[in-house]
């Protein structure tokens, strides 16, 4: 087991690497810089620079250096936990991303939560009871729920709420409790607000992993080590989750770990279009602004808890199945 995880980490740190270089490319992409950006919303409102004000900005804003030298001294900052100042906001980027972190993470967990509790056994007991009306039932739903967008799902709820009842299901507080600081009554209204994006954010996962553990369960039950154990007396639901559900699940705890960065980014245009105090629309504004410190930083966070969640997957089944360490 331990070579196997060694395996694992010489993949990891040059991945890292990789993705790194490709992070930071794709930020440096488009053309200009946050200079230009800026220098164009200032010519929008009638306002001009001089020539000299931008080059003094750039060199404020360290944008005069090499590429390569902004590279490193972009990735020394995420390493060290010192991911710069924001361009775009004037602040530094490790207090704005911690503004959002707690709602980000307490979103992302309930999120998953609510994913994996309906997905296992909605998925065992469609498998169990295959072609029955339970099943259809499950099947239609399922198919429902992926092919529905997310967005789509949130603005019909929002519309839906606003024109029966009058209520605003946007964001995760009512006006009163924006900007309080935390107190009973907070935790009480944001109770009453996260179940809506977090039912819609769980609609997908929840359909995707209840056909992932349906298909893998009903190959599972008609291999030959089930009708031996089942000729043995075993009794039927025992014999399903003592066995074939645990290699079913193989598949569901390879794709586990990527919800490690939904924690922080969440669905991103379902974030945006329900007004949400999380990552996603943070980082969707730093791209559309150039800001690289704050976007550089976000997108690299995200790829390094995805290859960590990957990471922790290939553990939990080299643990589980052990022929998958004998074989890699």
């Amino acid at each position: 087991m331990s070579q196997f995880i060694v395996r694992r980490l010489m993949v990891f740190f040059p991945m890292m690497f990789v993705m790194s270089l490709m992070a930071f490319a794709i930020i440096e992409a488009p053309p200009g810089d946050f200079v230009d950006d800026y220098l164009a919303e200032l010519e929008l409102i009638g306002e001009a620079a001089t020539a000299g004000q931008a080059r003094a900005m750039r060199l404020q804003l360290g944008l005069d250096k090499p590429k390569y030298v902004q590279y490193y001294l972009w990735v020394r900052g995420v390493v060290t936990w010192d991911l710069g100042m924001s361009l775009n906001f004037r602040r530094s980027v490790n207090e704005l991303v911690n503004e959002r972190l707690v709602m980000t993470v307490v979103l992302g967990l309930l999120t998953i939560l609510c994913t994996w509790t309906l997905a296992i056994p909605i998925g065992i007991i469609s498998a169990v009871k295959q072609y029955s009306i339970v099943d259809y039932v499950f099947t239609f739903m399922s198919y429902i729920g992926v092919g529905t967008p997310n967005f789509m799902l949130a603005l019909i709820i929002m519309w839906t709420a606003l024109a029966t009842i009058n209520l605003s299901v946007t964001g995760l507080f009512s006006y009163e409790y924006v900007d309080a600081p935390w107190s009973l009554g907070r935790i009480v209204d944001l109770l009453k607000h996260i179940w809506v994006p977090m039912l819609i954010l769980g609609t997908d996962g929840t359909a995707r992993f209840t056909r992932i553990v349906r298909a893998n369960l009903l190959d599972e039950m008609n291999k030959p080590y089930v009708e031996t154990a089942r000729a043995k007396g075993l009794s039927e639901w025992k014999l399903i989750l003592k066995y074939p559900v645990r290699i079913a699940l193989n598949p569901f705890i390879s794709t586990a770990g990527w919800a490690l960065p939904e924690l922080f980014s969440g669905s991103l245009i379902v974030a945006t279009v329900m007004n949400l105090p999380t990552i996603g629309p943070l980082l969707l504004q730093s791209l559309r602004n150039q800001d690289m410190h704050m976007a550089g930083s976000i997108i690299l966070i995200l790829t390094g808890l995805t290859l960590i969640g990957t990471l922790i997957s290939d553990i939990l089944l080299a643990w589980i199945d052990p022929r998958i360490r004998m074989d890699t």
